[in-house]
């Protein structure tokens, strides 16, 4: 039998606590009342169950993702990036589920397309003073967590985004990543807490019985991470509508566009009481004027054809990344970053799961079904042009920039009844066109294509 949660974790009968930095939740009819407690000091440090390589396997894996090194640059500079690539990786994390990969050659080979998951930390641990006492905000929360699908085919990209308030049901068979415990399903319980209490496999896990998707590929990235990232792409162009000024974050733009990189991308990314309605769902429109400024720009400046650029991508990326055992090979990386080259950016979707507000979070709505079926199908998504219209926390368009061509879905018309055939031999058949999945008008988001504005927040409207 599996054991409950003790100390750091909960038995069967009792609920996940909420996040130290949360009010707690009120009593609702659908759901048992909830008393907040605090997470003890000891789930502070947990990402899952940890795994070191031996130096030369390191060695010999990075060796394979600078080859392309090699032909601009020569064999010693090669040679130095492998070792440096090999010196700069952490420990991996196990996930559970690698033998969905068993002879699997190369990403395009995965049936079904690509799910990758990424996981925003906000642990203080390692990050200085800059983000709060680390002593004191001990907490382990996947404040962000977005899946990546890549379609088997590449021609299409959705990136999902799960508010950190969103509740959801934790399954059975998490594993406590100190003691080795199995621990019991959980319901109701916020999205966010999940890291505190079984690592990253957990939190795949919850997203993988949430979507119905398999999830072989997990990355955890704490806020120097992202700070490095930003600078290894050399900043990214965002827009602003309006002004933004939150104090929390030290985060104050004028309305225009502004090159980000470093600290300022990350407070960007950070910033709640800004932009929006000052909730994390307006953080969450918020940071995808970002990323889909993000993507334009490594299409634009040629990063996934340069060697160089994608080296110093890869080394930001494993020494600010706890990536799981399935992204230690140089090689996937590559791969993974190589079936994003040729996608039209109109195809890469940024969207914001599909959520209602209950008391004291937010629960799926019946539209999350849509979203979730079309990551089962691999079927390329086109949002409701009239969505998010009456939300209070999207992100503007931009008023100085061409209107993107939105895809728009198919309108199933009468087809002609085909002739009978004159003979007895069967009749060819063509293979139908990849459908696409239109989703209601309460799911928000936006392609990569659009270029959309941060709707900026004063301090005077907080």
């Amino acid at each position: 039998m599996p054991r409950g949660f003790e100390s750091h974790a909960l038995r069967r009968d009792q609920p996940l606590p909420q996040s130290p930095t949360e009010t707690p939740r009120g009593d609702r009819v659908s759901r048992p009342p909830q008393p907040p407690s605090q997470p003890d000091a000891a789930s502070s440090t947990r990402h899952g169950r940890l795994r070191r390589n031996g130096v030369w396997a390191t060695v010999t894996k990075a060796l394979a993702s600078v080859v392309a090194v090699v032909l601009t640059s020569g064999a010693a500079v090669a040679a130095y990036a492998a070792f440096d690539l090999a010196a700069t990786a952490k420990p991996t994390v196990t996930l559970g589920n690698e033998e969905v990969l068993d002879g699997v050659p190369d990403v395009g080979a995965i049936e079904g397309g690509v799910n990758l998951l990424v996981i925003g930390s906000d642990s203080r641990a390692g990050q200085g003073t800059g983000f709060g006492d680390p002593d004191e905000e001990t907490a382990v929360l996947n404040d962000v967590t977005m899946l990546m699908h890549i379609s088997e085919d590449h021609s299409h990209v959705e990136v999902i985004s799960f508010p950190r308030d969103m509740f959801i049901d934790v399954p059975a068979g998490c594993t406590d990543p100190e003691s080795g415990d199995e621990l019991w399903e959980q319901y109701d319980v916020k999205i966010n807490t999940v890291l505190s209490y079984g690592g990253v496999p957990c939190v795949v896990k919850t997203v993988e019985q949430l979507t119905g998707v398999t999830i072989p590929f997990a990355g955890v990235v704490q806020f120097m991470g992202v700070a490095g990232l930003s600078e290894a792409v050399g900043g990214v162009d965002v827009c602003v509508a309006e002004p933004i000024e939150d104090e929390y974050t030290g985060m104050f733009l004028d309305p225009g566009t502004h090159t980000l990189a470093g600290i300022d991308a990350l407070q960007f990314l950070r910033t709640r009481h800004g932009v929006g309605d000052g909730s994390d769902l307006g953080r969450i429109s918020n940071q995808q004027v970002f990323l889909s400024a993000l993507a334009r720009k490594l299409q634009s400046d040629g990063t996934y054809t340069d060697p160089v650029k994608l080296y110093g991508i890869a080394k930001a990326a494993l020494a600010n990344m706890q990536l799981s055992d399935s992204l230690n090979d140089p090689t996937r990386m590559v791969s993974i970053a190589k079936a994003l080259k040729d996608t039209d950016l109109s195809k890469i979707a940024f969207v914001q799961y599909p959520t209602g507000y209950v008391d004291g979070g937010v629960a799926p709505t019946e539209s999350a079904e849509v979203v979730n079926l079309a990551l089962q199908n691999d079927t390329p998504v086109v949002f409701d042009p009239n969505a998010g219209e009456e939300a209070t926390f999207t992100s503007t368009g931009d008023p100085n920039a061409n209107p993107a061509e939105q895809p728009v879905a198919e309108t199933p018309t009468e087809e002609t009844p085909a002739e009978e055939p004159t003979t007895d031999a069967p009749a060819e058949t063509t293979p139908p066109e990849p459908t696409q999945q239109a989703l209601p008008s309460d799911v928000t988001g936006q392609t990569a294509a659009e270029t959309r504005c941060s709707a900026g927040r004063t301090l005077a409207d907080q």
